[in-house]
This record gives structure tokens, sequence and C-alpha cells, in this order.
């Protein structure tokens, strides 16, 4: 009497990578996050390429694990893939502090934040 598999979180055409902990604003990473969401994968990919921004450079990498997942773990073909879903989420907060003038000091919060991609194989268009 084994325990029950967990259901699939993502249905049978999709796949999904995530990136956890990353040293950065979820305010940052949403910018980035927003500007590939529902766009073709080769057209995202050439999007981070030439972004100016930090960060764009990880949620690459997550694009291209996500489309590595899909092809290598569900079978599916990478020149019909779309990026669902691009979501994400606060995580813990360090908080530092900077010593001020007449012995006082001053709080820096340093966040973190978590990615979520879920590239989908779009159907045939008849």
């Amino acid at each position: 009497m084994g325990k029950k598999s967990m259901p699939r979180r993502v249905a049978d055409n999709e796949a999904r990578a995530v990136l956890r902990n990353v040293r950065v604003s979820p305010q940052k990473l949403n910018l980035v996050a927003t500007m590939i969401r529902k766009m073709d994968v080769g057209k995202a990919l050439a999007a981070l390429e030439f972004s100016r921004r930090r960060i764009s450079n990880d949620v690459k990498k997550v694009l291209e694990s996500a489309v590595a997942n899909a092809e290598n773990n569900h079978s599916l073909d990478v020149d019909r893939l779309v990026v669902k879903e691009a979501y994400v989420g606060k995580s813990v907060v360090m908080k530092r502090f900077r010593a001020r003038a007449r012995g006082r000091g001053s709080r820096i919060l340093k966040p973190l934040s978590h990615l979520t991609i879920v590239v989908s194989e779009k159907e045939e268009q008849a």
C-alpha cells in the first residue's frame, strides 16, 4: 500500500520551470516576466537576449530550462511552444542595517523572489 501519486500541476501539453530565491525584487522581476508573457518561445528568447535589464539573463535560463523540460520530459514540439504563464512570487526579505550619523542606523531590505515559467504547445491552426 504505497502513497498515491500527486496529479500533475500542469496539463499534458505543458511544461514548467521554477527559479527560486533569486536576489532581485519581485517588482523588477515582474517587469521582465510581463515582457515575455504570451510570446512564442523563439521571440521571447530573442527579447531576453537583447534586454538591458540585469535579471533578463536569469529569466532566459529559466525559459530555456522550461523548453528543455518540454522536449525531454513531455515530448513536445519545440517549434510550437509558447510562453503560457510567467509569474513572480515573493520570497524572504534579508534585513540589513547601515550605520548612519550620530550613532543611528537605518534598515536596508534585500528582497528575494521566485519565478515560474510555464510553456505550452499551441494547437494546430486549420
